[in-house]
Parts: structure tokens; sequence; C-alpha cells
């Protein structure tokens, strides 16, 4: 896991020197990269299924996967660039939900 927070350092030192807005204004639009991934995602779940009469299967479950990856990718990002303990958060974060679903 280490070599993907790795990667996803140098892509947040590659944004931060391509960033065209202060670093604040950066911050929020990495958050709210999040949600335009995730609609992505949902429109390759439509594309996939074919539920949209308009579109068809448009989509298949592999495009699926790859939005989901996006919306991991874009997320790991916007938490590395609000903390530089981002890998650290992340980990006692999934120890907690585990946690808290091992006790139920």
């Amino acid at each position: 896991m280490q070599e993907t927070w790795d990667t996803v350092e140098r892509l947040v030192e590659w944004l931060d020197a391509e960033s065209t807005v202060p670093p604040d204004v950066a911050r929020l639009l990495r958050v709210l990269k999040i949600t335009e991934e995730a609609g992505e995602v949902a429109e390759a779940v439509h594309g996939a299924t074919g539920s949209n009469p308009r579109k068809g299967n448009s989509h298949t479950w592999d495009d699926v996967q790859s939005e989901l990856c996006d919306v991991i990718l874009t997320s790991m990002v916007a938490l590395k660039t609000i903390t530089a303990d981002a890998a650290k958060v992340f980990e006692e974060r999934v120890a907690h939900v585990a946690e808290r679903s091992l006790s139920q």
C-alpha cells in the first residue's frame, strides 16, 4: 500500500505545481472532484444495466470498476491534500470501521 500512497503523493505534488488557483481553492476543488467521479460511476452503472432507454447499454461492468477506482484515487488525492498523514488517517479509519463491524 505504501507504493500507492507514494504515487498519490506524486500526483498531489504534480497537481499543486500545475494549479492556477490558491491552495485553499484547490483543496475544495479536489474534494468536490469526488462527487464528479461518483457521478461517472452512476452513469456507468446505468449504461451497464441499460436502464436509460435513450442510451441503452453504453457501458460495461469493467467501466464501472474503472470508475470506482477513479473515485478511490480521487478520494486518496483529496485526503492527501488536506492532511500530510493521509495513509495513517486512512488506515485508522479502516481499522475503526472493521472493528465496528465485528462488534455487531
